[in-house]
């Protein structure tokens, strides 16, 4: 293998590591829920989901789910996952 691509490897991985140095501003997936899949997406520095409990409240477990997964990736006003309580 050529050392450039060694060193494009060896990049790549210390990248994966850091996610700060990533920020979603347009994402869209196909999420698997239990009943059925949703389209969900962030666009337009807003999420979005087609299902039923998103249209009424603006936030839903696939919205919230991605936003867990993908964490940090995302800027701060993206966040609607609401705080936890204890």
């Amino acid at each position: 293998m050529q050392s450039s691509i060694i060193g494009k490897i060896e990049k790549a991985n210390r990248y994966a590591q850091e996610t700060d140095r990533v920020t979603f501003v347009e994402l869209a997936v196909n999420f698997r829920g239990e009943n059925s899949t949703y389209n969900t997406a962030f666009k337009d520095g807003k999420w979005h989901c087609t299902c039923s409990f998103f249209s009424s409240w603006g936030l839903c477990c696939h919205t919230m789910a991605m936003e867990k997964i993908l964490g940090n990736m995302f800027p701060a006003e993206a966040m609607t996952t609401p705080v936890e309580t204890h």
